[in-house]
């Protein structure tokens, strides 16, 4: 088998519900789609139904996709998921708000928040508002001029105990996860579209349809530069 090209694997996961899609990104349709609701008093998933559930469904799609499965998209919803605004104020003494100064602010606040919060790996960045001269703006405007600028930044953060339990499930089939995604954050950006599967969702937002949503990547990675990497942020 080849590895997998048209094809991308969702796992969602709570501590009520556990999901999994098959999405053909071609033709921008799930394939195969499975869920399992189980009780619990406690919030914590429970592994060992986790780890039944992905016995049971792992092998029939990599039969649907000709392909094994060597890769997946996490999205999780769980109480110990930190989500929380911040605002970072910046002198701007050169008087052009240019990408070299965002690159600074936003390279300075996921640092700081890893060096805040090391037990946690953040996976969602975004500006919600630039506040320039005491005015909003949702997205940034070309040929600023401005001594300051006010960022008004979300971060979303999950458990890496969760995120060791969850991987620790997925070696036993040698798949690696791509992507962590928070379902609040996913179905938050889609509250016009709640029809629309979540996978569907996730793809839509992996691939960059929120512009001011930075793209958080390993330091190493040699192809892009930090600030090469945001989505579309100052494209």
């Amino acid at each position: 088998m080849n590895d997998v090209i048209d094809f991308e694997t969702y796992l969602i996961i709570s501590h009520k519900k556990f999901e999994i899609h098959l999405l053909d990104i071609k033709n921008f349709k799930n394939l195969y789609k499975r869920e399992f609701d189980y009780e619990t008093d406690l919030e914590k998933i429970d592994l060992n139904l986790l780890s039944e559930f992905l016995e049971k469904n792992i092998f029939r799609i990599e039969k649907i996709a000709g392909n094994f499965v060597n890769h997946i998209n996490v999205i999780i919803e769980n109480n110990s998921n930190l989500n929380f605004n911040l605002s970072v104020k910046k002198k701007n003494y050169s008087g052009n708000i240019t990408n070299t100064i965002l690159e600074k602010i936003l390279s300075d606040v996921k640092d700081l928040f890893q060096e805040s919060y090391n037990h946690h790996k953040l996976v969602h960045m975004a500006i919600n508002k630039y506040i320039i001269k005491g005015i909003s703006y949702s997205s940034l405007l070309d040929n600023i001029n401005s001594d300051e600028i006010v960022l008004e930044i979300k971060l979303i953060s999950i458990s890496k105990l969760i995120i060791y339990e969850i991987e620790s499930n997925l070696k036993k089939y040698q798949i690696q996860v791509n992507n962590y995604l928070d379902k609040g954050y996913v179905n938050n950006y889609f509250k016009e579209e709640e029809e629309l599967d979540i996978s569907l969702k996730a793809h839509k937002l992996l691939n960059g349809l929120n512009i001011n949503e930075v793209r958080i990547t390993s330091k190493s990675s040699e192809k892009l530069g930090f600030f090469e990497k945001f989505f579309q942020l100052f494209s």
